[in-house]
């Protein structure tokens, strides 16, 4: 015997080493993935959201505007309540239609 223990040797030892450190960094990479997905998708809920609320924000813009547009230039002059009703119901028509398609990204339909 040449008094060297065979278990103490060195390149086994830091193979065996690199290998366990090799899982560690697998297994961080994993947690670190995992992390970023979850936030990649939470980002893009928000932007989901915030689309939704300038698209809200925009359709009533737009009724708006269309309600104003088509007052009569006389003040005294008084619209007919057909046309009123028509332009109410196209308001709300666009109101609903605006709530419905954020109730509907909410739930992720």
């Amino acid at each position: 015997m040449s008094g060297k223990n065979p278990r103490l040797n060195p390149l086994p030892s830091r193979k065996q080493l690199l290998l366990v450190e090799s899982e560690l960094n697998r297994a961080q990479m994993m947690r670190d993935l995992t992390a970023l997905t979850s936030e990649v998708r939470a980002l893009g809920d928000r932007a989901r959201s915030f689309g939704t609320i300038a698209s809200s924000a925009v359709v009533l813009a737009t009724g708006l505007a269309a309600f104003r547009r088509g007052k009569a230039p006389d003040a005294d002059a008084k619209p007919s309540w057909v046309r009123t009703a028509f332009k109410g119901a196209g308001l709300v028509s666009n109101l609903w239609l605006a709530l419905r398609s954020k109730s509907r990204n909410r739930n992720g339909d």
